[in-house]
């Protein structure tokens, strides 16, 4: 499928960017009017942009039926003032019951159920029960477009952060622990936490040779995808066949204690079928990567070639 946005109906383009760039944290903010009226809203068109000066931004958009703009970006113009939190799974019914159209003399803290702090440096309140707020001072508002949908891209310095101590382990916030959601297409949303959760080193501290200096067997690989073989391009250096030799005899040493890819690895030098003992090498190998141990997959599969 290939679509020209400009050929396309407002809401089919919204839709393909809800579901295509996902899934997007959730900003629920809460300004204030002139009038000192409350509002709560929640953004997934969000995102950090940067951590010195700390800069945050959203997208309060124009109406897709009729092109008006809503409380939220009136009381920012107003006001030039936020505060933006983090939406976890334990209020996100009370949010989506906040992003409910009231009018504007209608308080969300009330409609929702959700506690209003009063902030430090800002007017509009916080929400006690998200385990994440940013103070913010609105730096800029940009309008792009005048039309049904178009956004206003709020540009936010964050002036003071409140965080639950609970939700840190070792000074880094645990995904687990502040258990965020974040939203997709239609009603979809993402437990950002539990099994959704994985780790990848960052490439920071060493330079991989990367996948074009990979062996062509393995970069040929049927067996081996695009994250196997990224894995493998992240080592430094690629070992000598006089390191593959030495590498297999320490696995064959009647001392050694193998785990279960090391002993699948020697299980399969064992097989006279080479295609069949390069196929349970590499499946040796991917053990051993889905394991992180990326310097015994490297290792066995170079040996298919040593």
């Amino acid at each position: 499928m290939t679509t020209d946005p400009k050929d396309a109906k407002v809401v089919d383009v919204h839709k393909l960017l809800l579901g295509g760039v996902a899934p997007r944290p959730i900003a629920l903010v809460s300004t204030i009017s002139s009038d000192g009226i409350n509002n709560l809203s929640p953004f997934s068109f969000f995102n950090a942009f940067g951590a010195n000066p700390p800069v945050v931004a959203f997208s309060p958009s124009r109406r897709g039926r009729d092109g008006s703009t809503k409380d939220t970006l009136h009381n920012l113009e107003a006001t030039r003032e936020c505060v933006v939190h983090a939406v976890s799974y334990d209020i996100v019914e009370q949010v989506s019951l906040a992003s409910t159209e009231y009018p504007p003399e209608v308080d969300e803290f009330v409609k929702s159920g959700l506690s209003p702090l009063d902030s430090e440096f800002v007017r509009p309140k916080r929400v006690a029960e998200s385990p994440f707020h940013m103070e913010c001072k609105v730096v800029e508002i940009f309008p792009l477009g005048e039309k049904n949908g178009s956004g206003n891209l709020v540009i936010c310095e964050v002036i003071k952060f409140h965080i639950a101590e609970s939700v840190f382990t070792d000074g880094v916030i645990n995904p687990n622990l502040i258990n965020l959601v974040g939203r997709n297409s239609a009603n979809y949303y993402t437990k950002a936490f539990d099994s959704a959760i994985f780790e990848i080193e960052k490439p920071i501290a060493t330079l991989g040779i990367g996948i074009d200096q990979l062996p062509d067997h393995i970069k040929d690989s049927k067996t081996l995808t695009g994250n196997h073989l990224g894995k493998l391009g992240n080592i430094e250096a690629l070992p000598s066949r006089d390191d593959v030799h030495s590498f297999v005899a320490s696995l064959t040493d009647s001392n050694f204690e193998p785990n279960d890819y090391q002993k699948a690895f020697v299980q399969a030098l064992n097989i006279a079928d080479k295609a069949q003992r390069d196929s349970q090498i590499e499946q040796a190998a991917i053990k051993a990567l889905e394991e992180n141990d990326n310097k015994f997959a490297i290792y066995a599969l170079i040996s298919i070639i040593s």
